[in-house]
């Protein structure tokens, strides 16, 4: 048996696409916890497999010609993982191309949107006095997460899934959707997405990978939010320099 890959990993969005890929596609595997509301993400080891200070990342031992490898960015991991178990990344060139169309919307599109209405609506107000820009800012970011969802509901109302067959593209997309209490009540307005939503929670690899490391999250203090939001490319540097010398 190959040594299992090291997912370096949060329980967030961005770290769940890689576990449930990981469940789906059958690969050993070992999470490796990285704190990031502690700031393990600044540690020098990680900043060596992950040079943007964030997860998810992995380390698989069994790389190309035998030889280890890491990668970080979730989109990038997603097709190392597809092609290197030749699953879930479309049967042709064709197929492939609308799965990458998909993981790079969502990467590009879906992912930062949500993560900034999530910001605005419900960090903002801890780190900043000022309700008029906070308004301004939970509007701009829920109404294009509401095009968003628009524009994957129409995709998906006559097919079962965004590149036709499930793909890492669902898995990529997902864990962003789950999250939709974040920033709306409901989405009954989507009913194709809604519908999809469903199907992929339905599969057991997904719930398997939606459990790691679960356990783990709790709700963000207004320090913990400090760390996390507002970095600069000082500020990160003086982070890593305190971790190096911890």
């Amino acid at each position: 048996m190959p040594a299992p890959i090291e997912l370096y990993y949060w329980p967030t969005p961005n770290g769940q696409k890689i576990s449930i890929a990981l469940e789906e596609m059958g690969l050993p595997y070992e999470m490796r916890p990285v704190n990031i509301g502690a700031g393990e993400q600044f540690q020098p080891d990680f900043l060596k497999i992950s040079p943007n200070n964030r997860m998810p990342a992995i380390i698989d031992p069994d790389g190309p010609d035998g030889l280890p490898i890491s990668v970080f960015e979730s989109g990038a991991i997603l097709q190392y993982l597809a092609r290197k178990s030749g699953q879930f990344y479309g049967a042709d060139e064709r197929a492939r191309v609308q799965v990458e169309e998909w993981l790079m919307w969502q990467i590009g599109g879906l992912g930062p949107m949500s993560g900034q209405a999530g910001h605005f609506k419900n960090y903002a107000p801890q780190l900043v006095d000022d309700q008029i820009k906070v308004e301004y800012g939970a509007t701009r970011y829920l109404n294009e997460v509401n095009r968003l969802y628009g524009v994957l509901d129409r995709r998906l109302a006559d097919q079962a899934f965004l590149a036709g067959a499930y793909s890492i593209a669902d898995m990529a997309s997902f864990p962003w959707v789950r999250a939709y209490k974040a920033y709306f009540d409901e989405i009954d307005a989507f009913a194709h997405l809604k519908a999809w939503l469903d199907r992929v929670a339905a599969r057991p690899a997904v719930q398997r990978g939606m459990a790691v490391g679960a356990e783990l999250r709790k709700p963000v203090d207004a320090a913990q939010a400090k760390a996390l939001f507002g970095q600069t490319a000082h500020s990160t540097q003086a982070r890593a320099e305190e971790a190096a010398k911890s």
